[in-house]
């Protein structure tokens, strides 16, 4: 008994070592694939144009590649895309935004869609404050920022810097802190204690000042919906929470014409910081 127990508990160990060293491949799954003719033009929404213009392998995201068919009214959005793939697989918020007078950004991260730099928080939230700055200094504001699951994270601590204007955050399937949603998700480690990359979207929020909109998706099988909803509970007025009946991570309503962009778009210019 005490053999099987010492093997138990050394492989224990072990699994929590793996898990220590190769955390950044377990949270991150970058699509490497640069922009081309072929990808620029996505299944939904409009064609792809690299931003800045003109700026080959230093660019920093997407914009609309006919930013005539619908001029800015409302000011300058910056997606923070998900986890998976690339800013490329996100046309649907062009395509949603854009017709109710915003002009979008898709914003890239470093290490994916052909961007260099280095996978992890710090190199997102600081690239993200940057993209922000340039965005608003090319389009003029007001400047919104909304941020999707692991974007949400980027989006919170983007608004979190003081030297920013944004006027309004909409954050869908957030979490309240990574290491917390980590636990839940991986109960039988000490995850919590494991992870270098927080992404405290409490924390972030509690010193951003404007209106924040919370997206959930009530069958959220990635973020579970509670921890959305315990973000929403802590964060101080003007706030509101949008709930997706049925949805999953991936299955919350991006087509156009859904009412609910209209409602969120609307709320937060009626709230604008």
């Amino acid at each position: 008994m005490r053999t099987l127990l010492l093997c138990l508990i050394v492989g224990y160990l072990l699994l929590v070592g793996a898990i220590a060293l190769n955390q950044k491949r377990m949270l991150y799954f970058p699509d490497p694939a640069p922009p081309s003719v072929d990808n620029l033009r996505p299944v939904s929404g409009p064609a792809l144009a690299i931003w800045p213009a003109a700026s080959g392998p230093a660019f920093r995201g997407y914009v609309s590649a006919d930013p005539t068919a619908h001029p800015p009214t409302r000011g300058t959005v910056v997606v923070f895309h998900g986890n998976a793939g690339s800013a490329r697989d996100r046309g649907y918020y062009l395509a949603a935004l854009e017709r109710r007078g915003y002009r979008v950004v898709l914003a890239e991260y470093p290490g994916y869609g052909g961007r260099t730099g280095e996978l992890g928080e710090a190199s997102f939230v600081a690239d993200g404050r940057e993209t922000a700055r340039r965005a608003l200094a090319e389009f003029g504001g007001p400047l919104w920022l909304w941020g999707e699951s692991l974007g949400a994270g980027v989006a919170a601590a983007v608004a979190a810097d003081q030297a920013l204007p944004v006027a309004g955050v909409a954050l869908i399937t957030p979490w309240d802190s990574l290491p917390e949603l980590a636990q839940t998700l991986y109960w039988y480690l000490p995850a919590r204690w494991l992870l270098l990359d927080r992404y405290d979207n409490r924390t972030h929020l509690s010193q951003y000042p404007g209106p924040v909109a919370i997206l959930v998706a009530e069958r959220d099988e990635i973020i579970p919906a509670r921890h959305s909803q315990r973000l929403y509970e802590m964060l101080r007025e003007p706030k509101r929470l949008w709930l997706f009946p049925a949805a999953g991570h991936n299955s919350w309503p991006v087509q156009p014409t859904a009412a609910w962009w209209d409602e969120v778009s609307d709320w937060l210019n009626a709230t604008r910081r």
